[in-house]
């Protein structure tokens, strides 16, 4: 994923109706309509809304006679992903590297430990 495209997949995922609209598009697709019951705004809003998960590629829209059903495109999410990997990785490094310290700390007898200021 080019960083460009990863700039536009975070900025759609930065607002949460966006979130909630593609928490929704999880169960399946829905039209504009369906998808902007629970909110309380109307459906010109709901669309712009719908405009920045499209131009992200997190949505794409379908033709179904009258209806123009929206779902869910995985693929952005599926690279936005794969590059916050590297940093769960490198959190998980760190936090294993503690563990092994306090281990180790934990598992040094009492005597060889120094004292701390003030203890005798």
């Amino acid at each position: 994923m080019t960083p460009s495209q990863l700039d536009v997949t975070f900025a759609a995922l930065a607002d949460p109706t966006r979130r909630a609209i593609l928490a929704r598009l999880m169960a399946g697709e829905a039209s504009v309509t369906e998808l902007a019951e629970p909110f309380a705004m109307t459906q010109p809003s709901i669309s712009k809304h719908l405009k920045v998960l499209e131009g992200a590629g997190l949505i794409s829209r379908g033709r179904d006679k009258q209806r123009r059903p929206c779902r869910l495109e995985a693929k952005p999410l599926e690279e936005a992903n794969e590059w916050l990997e590297g940093y769960r990785r490198f959190w998980e490094n760190r936090f294993q590297a503690l563990d092994a310290l306090l281990t180790e700390l934990q598992a040094e007898p009492a005597k060889t430990r120094r004292p701390k200021r003030g203890e005798h």
